[in-house]
């Protein structure tokens, strides 16, 4: 079974949406047929590497909202995150622009640690306050899940893997995927935002029970409105362009 995921570095419900997947995988009985591939998606292209402000006052000054309505706001999402034992450290978050973190983590799937880089680079960004667009702190990343350090510098100090970034996000505006996580199972079901596990178990299940030829892609979903507090353009469990 393979199940595709967009997903962003600097998005508080990918962390949140692919550790509840995870936990649902934990308890699919095939789960060691599962493949996950993370696919790369923008949720700002425009952002800038370095900010003056704090995340906070960012997402005040973009949806005209006080600061302490922000904090607000992203307290809700903290919870929720450390419900599933993440602790995000919305204090000292380092906004910035995520596309040379997502071509390195194209050159980690050349070598089989696409997953394991991706978790790396939530973990660095939600949880540590690491600068995750600074060469250095990329690539003693990559070399933290056994990538080679050097061969991750060079990678990043070139264009490598721009195309590879583009494509996926030219393949989720041809799905018209806005917001992200969103995950597409075997091509035919698709699962928008950190949906409880539930949900991921019952489609785990379905897709595994089904026939798995038909191109056809089938949402589901379900509605989180009552549960989910957001921050700005981040709702009903996803965070949108």
């Amino acid at each position: 079974m393979k199940i595709e995921i967009w997903s962003d570095f600097v998005c508080p419900f990918c962390y949140i949406g692919k550790r509840r997947l995870e936990v649902a995988l934990e308890k699919f009985e095939h789960k060691e047929e599962v493949e996950l591939i993370f696919r790369s998606f923008e949720l700002d292209p425009t952002a800038k590497k370095k900010y003056d402000e704090t995340l906070h006052e960012i997402i005040a000054k973009k949806y005209g909202i006080s600061v302490d309505q922000a904090k607000a706001s992203n307290k809700q999402i903290i919870e929720q995150a450390k419900s599933l034992g993440l602790n995000y450290n919305f204090e000292d978050i380092i906004p910035t622009n995520t596309f040379d973190a997502h071509r390195l983590s194209h050159y980690a799937k050349t070598e089989g640690k696409m997953k394991e880089l991706s978790e790396r680079l939530l973990k660095a960004y939600f949880v540590e306050s690491l600068n995750i667009s600074d060469y250095e702190v990329l690539a003693n990343l990559a070399s933290e899940v056994g990538l080679d350090r050097n061969k991750a510098l060079s990678v990043l100090e070139s264009d490598d893997y721009a195309k590879d970034v583009r494509k996926d996000e030219e393949r989720a505006s041809t799905l018209r995927i806005t917001g992200v996580p969103y995950f597409i199972f075997n091509n035919k079901y698709a699962v928008s935002g950190a949906q409880p596990p539930e949900l991921f178990l019952e489609v785990l299940e379905k897709v595994q029970k089904e026939e798995l030829s038909s191109p056809v892609i089938e949402f589901l979903s379900k509605d989180q409105s009552k549960d989910d507090s957001n921050s700005g353009n981040c709702s009903d469990g996803k965070c949108e362009i």
